[in-house]
């Protein structure tokens, strides 16, 4: 039960960071933290108490395996997500070196006038 609630813990965390950080960089730091608790959580599900590796033996038909889907797709989900965070801390330098800021308040603060109803007007506070 502790590390279900420690990944609860993480992922509040990393969306604590994610609400109140106005830097671009925290806040994709804090994507990732929330990333990984959940893929600590997903490797949680498939852990098994004294479960050996998924090789089938015949000759023990009792033996308790561990699931290996939530490995597999833990692995695959760990790849995509360092993936989309090079890519986002990519985009967030090229905006930075465009803006000259990297504060999300002031990047849109710099945006066009709201005169097409495109744009929600900025909440001042």
């Amino acid at each position: 039960m502790i590390p279900y609630l420690m990944c609860f813990i993480l992922f509040l965390t990393g969306l604590y960071g994610v609400i109140t950080r106005r830097n671009l960089i925290k806040i994709a730091i804090s994507m990732s933290i929330m990333e990984v608790s959940i893929f600590l959580f997903f490797a949680l599900i498939g852990y098994v108490d004294n479960g050996k590796a998924p090789i089938v033996n015949p000759a023990e038909p009792d033996q308790i395996y561990v699931d290996p889907l939530p490995q597999a797709l833990v692995l695959t989900a760990i790849v995509i997500g360092f993936a989309l965070l090079c890519f986002s801390l990519v985009l967030v330098v090229r905006l930075m070196r465009a803006a000259g800021t990297d504060d999300a308040h002031r990047l849109r603060a710099a945006e066009p006038p709201h005169d097409d109803g495109l744009k929600p007007p900025l909440e001042d506070g």
